[in-house]
């Protein structure tokens, strides 16, 4: 996607000559591990030789695929061939521990957030696709949208879309497939949003330079909420990390559990309030720690908090959790149970264009 592209390339060159001048910049580069990734289908960025507004060969790879429906799906068997792209991007998520992330496209003007498919279990046949951390990631559209020099008017694209404080719920929008947003959040343990930045996919060159203005303060602004909610290191008695902790909120597990990583390390996204964190090391009971969450994105630091297993030692191994579709096993659980079935330290952030 041309205008994602070259905003991030202008995002990287603002934050590297920033550095030391602006105070905030540094103080977020100071605090904050930035990845960005300006391209992830160069080939098609490279195919498109007659550039317009409309293009959709752009969208695909060499291969012909489009990868924004290319991987695992937690609902569906998608059954698709995983393309080199892919799999580059799968291995770099698993392989960092990403808290907050961002993916850039164009053809609409709108934040759009997890997630994009859904079944009952996630009240899609109400036309909206709920995760458990709905509000966070409302907060989080409404934090781009609201920063952006226009995304927040909720103008669609033509007379017959708008999109209210310019986000939306992706499958109350349409629904998608294979997607990398609901990839990185069930797998990843990674807060992604979808922004769609522009109605022409591929505007004039002397465009692009607005489109970076219009979009640099919700970047940034962006960016910072990677520091909100509760973070901190689940160790044993000798205060070596315990990787493979499960570290959740109460009231919103995920359907795969959020683990530490090797570094016994945790990350939880939460909004400002009053929370249970429930620390669990399997085979061992667990711990409760009740927690009052400020809004620390000003201070660039989550709230800091330890949980310290006396009474055990545990070895590295960190398990990965099935790459099956996870809400498909737990909607036939439901329906199974229920003859009614009713709808029920640094952080780190990563920023991704398609196209």
């Amino acid at each position: 996607q041309t205008v994602g592209r070259e905003i991030l390339l202008h995002l990287i060159d603002f934050l590297v000559t920033s550095y030391r001048r602006d105070p905030v910049i540094t103080r977020l580069l100071n605090n904050t591990r930035i990845h960005i990734m300006p391209t992830m289908n160069p080939d098609g960025f490279e195919a498109t030789k007659v550039p317009d507004c409309y293009y959709t060969q752009g969208r695909y790879n060499k291969n012909g695929e489009d990868l924004n429906r290319n991987f695992p799906d937690a609902f569906e068997n998608n059954n698709v061939s995983i393309q080199p792209e892919t799999r580059a991007v799968m291995n770099w998520i698993r392989n960092e521990t990403f808290v907050l992330s961002a993916n850039l496209h164009g053809g609409a003007l709108v934040a759009s957030y997890t997630f994009d498919n859904g079944n009952s279990v996630t009240g899609s046949l109400k036309g909206y696709s709920r995760s458990p951390d709905d509000d966070v990631f409302i907060h989080l559209a409404k934090t781009y949208s609201f920063n952006h020099a226009s995304m927040y008017k909720g103008t669609g694209c033509d007379n017959r879309q708008t999109f209210p404080d310019g986000i939306t719920n992706g499958y109350a929008w349409y629904q998608v497939e294979g997607g990398m947003q609901d990839y990185n959040y069930v797998w990843g343990q990674c807060f992604e949003i979808t922004l769609e930045l522009s109605c022409c996919k591929y505007p004039p060159a002397d465009q692009l330079e607005k489109f970076w203005r219009d979009n640099k303060n919700a970047l940034i602004e962006y960016i910072k909420q990677v520091h909100l909610g509760v973070k901190g290191q689940v160790t044993d008695r000798n205060g070596n990390p315990i990787p493979n902790a499960i570290v959740e909120a109460k009231g919103r597990p995920h359907v795969c559990p959020y683990r530490t990583n090797k570094q016994g390390e945790y990350f939880l996204l939460l909004l400002p309030g009053t929370y249970v964190i429930n620390a669990t090391v399997p085979g061992f009971k667990s711990m409760l720690k009740t927690v009052e969450i400020p809004d620390n994105t000003g201070n660039f630091s989550a709230l800091k908090h330890d949980f310290a297993f006396s009474e055990v030692s545990i070895g590295s191994q960190l398990d990965s959790c099935p790459k099956t579709p996870l809400y498909q096993e737990l909607e036939r659980a439901s329906a199974a149970a229920k003859p009614t079935l009713h709808i029920l330290v640094l952080m780190t952030v990563m920023l991704v264009t398609f196209k």
